[in-house]
């Protein structure tokens, strides 16, 4: 059975996620290439360090400044982050930085999870599309009057590294 955007965008909101975007997709069966997986790793390690250019929404993810070297540099994902594919490979998508992004794992990843297999057999389904490479609810996205020094340090910090690699 079909859904609708707007039942579609009403589930989400269910979900909790009333600010995440969908976009309508005919899946197509898709073999996974032999090398799928040496690509997969390659393409994560380069996604996390494109992530610089985001220095706001990752600091609203609370990370330690540890994980937060860690996941732009590249070396490792904090404990509950997920990259997740905007289409998944299984059903057509590209193993490309481009269809990729990130959230929490829990909840968000989960209720992803559970969002997509509600539409299992549908010719047509509804996935979830953020606006960009990281997924920050926005209603955890904004900062009180007092600001946050952590938040601050990080996005600083992201927004150095982006400058200084778009110099060099």
């Amino acid at each position: 059975m079909k859904i609708s955007e707007t039942t579609a965008i009403a589930r989400i909101s269910e979900l909790g996620m009333d600010d995440m975007p969908v976009m309508e997709y005919t899946p197509t069966q898709s073999k996974l290439p032999a090398d799928w997986f040496t690509t997969y790793r390659k393409l994560i390690h380069e996604f996390m360090q494109t992530l610089t250019d985001f220095g706001t929404e990752l600091a609203f993810m609370n990370l330690s400044q540890n994980e937060f070297m860690d996941l732009i540099t590249g070396r490792a994902l904090p404990r509950n982050t997920s990259i997740r594919w905007r289409i998944p490979i299984t059903m057509g998508g590209k193993l490309s930085v481009e269809n990729m992004f990130l959230c929490r794992t829990f909840p968000h990843s989960h209720r992803l999870d559970r969002f997509i297999m509600e539409q299992y057999g549908n010719d047509t389904i509804w996935l979830p599309n953020p606006a960009k490479p990281i997924y920050i609810p926005s209603h955890t996205a904004s900062g009180g009057a007092g600001g946050n020094a952590t938040s601050d340090r990080l996005a600083q910090m992201a927004t150095q590294i982006a400058n200084d690699n778009s110099l060099g």
